[in-house]
């Protein structure tokens, strides 16, 4: 699941803050503490509850809270005197207190854009919004292969314009369309050759217009 507020996205799946493009370096228990306030928004959190949440079964003492809160305000560029993020309940606990944008993936389009890469007779699903390409499992696709990096390229799909670009992620052994070195975004279509390190693969863009033609045979006459 991805959130929006500002210029950040929050996404739970890849456990990453990103502004814009570029990701925020964010440490794990403090990630767990910005998530924990964005699902209980507007709510304020006391401070109990979240040392249950975030430490389960291990002491710790109160200052570790307030040293979560500070990385997360350093991270988002917030102010504790005029929080834009994150607000202190002083006695109490935290609340999540920025304006957030629903996940586009949670309204249903019209028509759903379906596309998929295919390496010899393996395919891979391309879903809305960023897919990481790497040799990390956690990648959307992954390849394992030496010459993939962990974190190769980035295919983004933009279903309501019908629109797919590749950027390479500044990978080891470069990122290729069509033999040519992908050099910041570039638009792709359907069947296109991508070439990630040494592992080629198809890209496939399914057409329901095209589909959905039936083509007609003539009739034999007798």
């Amino acid at each position: 699941m991805r959130i929006r507020f500002g210029p950040f996205t929050v996404d739970a799946a890849t456990r990453q803050l990103l502004r814009g493009d570029s990701e925020c370096h964010l440490p794990p228990k403090a990630f767990d503490l910005l998530w924990n306030l964005i699902e209980r928004r507007p709510k304020v959190i006391d401070k109990t509850e979240l040392h249950t949440r975030i430490w389960p079964d291990t002491f710790v003492v109160d200052g570790s809270l307030n040293v979560l809160v500070g990385q997360i305000r350093r991270a988002l560029g917030d102010n504790a005197q005029q929080p834009r993020f994150v607000r202190t309940v002083h006695g109490v606990g935290y609340a999540f207190c920025g304006d957030v944008v629903e996940p586009q993936e949670q309204q249903a389009p019209a028509g759903p854009t379906r596309c998929w890469l295919i390496k010899r007779d393996r395919s891979f699903d391309l879903v809305e919004g960023d897919n990481i390409i790497g040799r990390d499992p956690d990648c959307a696709v992954w390849l394992n292969s030496p010459s993939v990096s962990r974190r190769h390229a980035r295919i983004s799909v933009d279903g309501r314009r019908r629109r797919l670009t590749l950027e390479d992620l500044h990978s080891s052994n470069g990122t290729f369309l069509g033999g040519a070195p992908v050099e910041g975004q570039v638009e792709l279509c359907d069947g296109a050759a991508i070439r990630f390190g040494s592992v080629d693969m198809k890209l496939h863009l399914w057409n329901a217009d095209k589909a959905s033609e039936t083509k007609r045979i003539p009739r034999k006459r007798r």
